[in-house]
């Protein structure tokens, strides 16, 4: 087997997951809210911060410009005092090449500060395409000069930049958040449409807010930002992080178990429980949390269309998609966000599952790769038997997703790569254990 990295988990299947865990802080808005720090003159307090690799990243990011970043008084707390800001060794930076997406957004705040940034090459999750030249034209339209260098792109501002008019092609989460942090301190007012509406765009504009940016939000997926000539600090908790609420939750109904996730909030994952419900998943919200859980008798073959926000969200696939290999009948899946996003279902077939990809619109969402060639529907046919197998993970949430396969599977797996989860999944390993799960190391040692 190639790709093969020495972070492996041998997970012993069929035992189902009961008990509690805890989400924090979403990963799609702590980094981002520790990038919006730099664009302060005074130092800012995040609460809710998971310990994942995204924010470590970021951190150091941070810490290279001048950044002072320290614990704060409660668990999960980070102060950033952006006080000092300096230019960061470019060998420095490259360091960090290819580990995370997330440098793109230094672009705005850099410019702002000190009238130049460098940024290296970017890693993330091998989903589909995720071009960056959408950020770099937006960064040029808001008077940014780009150059090419070695290992990255050189970026300067030769005066303060301008507002301007954008309209985005595709609701893209990425270059919603790229605006909003340029547009905050450019001279003018700067109208952004087609804008990602997501929870977490929604929490980072609360961020600017409580800065000082003046930012109003249409229902037509339109942002206006008027630009300020100064921004404060801001003290925020960050919002839960209902990816990983909902990848727990598909934990517990593909293994017929019973998981508390406390901080899990309703209000974000509405269309996720509507479709639990509709799988025939069970749960209960209270204040505190939601309790997921498998009800017993068969679970309900679907058709699921992936979507952005309101709609039910790429991330939520992969993982549910493991519980619909349980399901009676066939589910019909059309993924609209991310071409490449059902390769993982390969490895779901080594184990028993029965899902057939196809490169047709299996639905009536508008798409954009039904006349490019792409697999991108997927009909699971359930319910079969899982067996364990050797996985090597491919990203993020299809990384979570085999977790999720070998958990429900007869034998015993080994996953490969597991190191890729701690991206986003804060204290995994030991959430497993917390559950029941029957995990161990290479050599018999225990999580």
């Amino acid at each position: 087997m190639t790709g093969i990295s020495d972070d492996v988990l041998l997970v012993h299947g069929g035992t189902p997951l009961e008990g509690e865990i805890r989400v924090r802080g979403a990963k799609n808005l702590v980094p981002k809210a520790m990038v919006a720090a730099l664009l302060g003159s005074e130092p800012s307090r995040l609460r809710n911060v998971p310990d994942i690799r995204d924010v470590r990243v970021v951190r150091g990011l941070l810490q290279l410009h001048g950044v002072t970043v320290r614990p704060g008084e409660e668990p999960g707390e980070l102060v950033l005092d952006p006080t000092h800001v300096e230019s960061a060794n470019v060998a420095d930076i490259d360091a960090h090449a290819g580990s995370s997406r997330i440098p793109i957004l230094f672009c705005g705040p850099l410019l702002h500060r000190l009238g130049h940034a460098f940024i290296p090459g970017l890693g993330g999750c091998d989903i589909g395409g995720r071009p960056i030249d959408f950020h770099f034209d937006v960064l040029r339209q808001f008077g940014a000069t780009i150059e090419k260098r070695e290992g990255g792109q050189y970026l300067e501002a030769p005066q303060r930049l301008r507002g301007c008019k954008i309209r985005l092609p595709y609701p893209s989460v990425g270059s919603t958040e790229q605006v909003l942090l340029t547009a905050v301190l450019a001279e003018g007012v700067t109208e952004l449409s087609n804008a990602a509406v997501e929870p977490e765009i929604e929490d980072l504009i609360c961020v600017l807010q409580k800065m000082g940016a003046i930012i109003s939000m249409d229902t037509d997926r339109t942002i206006r930002i008027t630009g300020v000539d100064r921004l404060g600090g801001y003290n925020h908790k960050a919002l839960p992080d209902r990816l990983e609420a909902a990848s727990w939750a598909s934990a517990a109904l593909a293994t017929g178990g019973n998981i508390y996730v406390r901080g899990a909030q309703q209000r974000s994952m509405m269309t996720f429980l509507n479709t639990y419900r509709k799988v025939g998943g069970a749960f209960e919200i209270d204040d505190d949390g939601i309790r997921f859980w498998h009800p017993g008798g068969p679970l309900n073959a679907i058709a699921l269309e992936t979507d952005v926000h309101p709609g039910f969200q790429t991330d939520w696939q992969q993982p549910l998609v493991v519980a619909l290999t349980q399901a009676s009948g066939l589910s019909i899946v059309h993924e609209t966000v991310y071409e490449s996003r059902l390769g993982f279902t390969s490895a779901l077939n080594q184990m028993g599952a029965h899902i057939q990809l196809y490169r047709e619109c299996l639905g009536g969402s508008a798409c954009r790769f039904g006349q490019r060639n792409f697999l991108h529907s997927a009909v699971v046919s359930g319910p079969t038997k899982l067996q364990g197998a050797d996985l090597v993970i491919p990203d993020l949430r299809g990384g979570f997703s085999y977790l999720i396969a070998a958990l429900a599977a007869e034998g015993t797996s080994r996953v490969h790569g597991i190191d890729l989860i701690n991206r986003g999944y804060e204290n995994f390993m030991e959430k497993l254990v917390e559950l029941g799960a029957k995990v161990e190391l290479p050599g018999g040692d225990l999580v």
